[in-house]
């Protein structure tokens, strides 16, 4: 009986690293998380959306990214084509893409996900601390403007594209 009880356990403890328990551990965690920040004033609610001038067949894209890489306190990072204004939220034909800034010791790793868009239809620019990415197809249009932690130039520049990835590096 004891045995059983033990494999029972085991079994238990396998699910919840391996399996869909740890996977809900996981999301419990994130949702606290951002629980966590919205009390501290890192999530804020505003108002409703006006989806009035949307044109039609347009889509409204809106998401959010909490990196907590490096040991930091955690970043949180909007994405998608919805855009606070004076005027409150405004939807953008222009998507801002998801993005991920790595800054290793000889480089700068920069992933940004843009689905939808064909490698020569995007467009990089670098001015010193200042990247610019930006993609524009028949279907989608991304844009995207980074401050860099250090000042680089463009000869240092090297990308590739993969499946919607778009992955920069930079030496230093």
């Amino acid at each position: 009986m004891e045995k059983e009880n033990k494999k029972e356990k085991r079994e238990e403890a396998d699910f919840d690293l391996f399996g869909l328990g740890g996977l809900f551990k996981g999301i419990e965690k994130l949702v606290d998380l951002a629980g966590k920040l919205e009390e501290n004033g890192g999530i804020k609610k505003e108002g409703e959306i006006n989806f009035d001038h949307i044109k039609k067949g347009m889509k409204g894209v809106y998401g959010f990214t909490i990196n907590t890489a490096g040991g930091g306190s955690p970043k949180v990072e909007t994405f998608g084509n919805i855009k606070k204004t004076p005027e409150g939220p405004k939807v953008d034909e222009e998507r801002e893409p998801i993005t991920d800034l790595f800054n290793e010791k000889n480089e700068l790793v920069i992933i940004a996900e843009m689905p939808g868009i064909e490698e020569n239809e995007i467009k990089i620019e670098l001015k010193q601390d200042i990247l610019e990415i930006s993609a524009v197809s028949k279907n989608r249009s991304y844009r995207k403007e980074m401050l860099l932690p250090v000042k680089a130039v463009k000869q240092n520049l090297r990308h590739k594209f993969t499946n919607g990835i778009l992955e920069i590096r930079i030496k230093k």
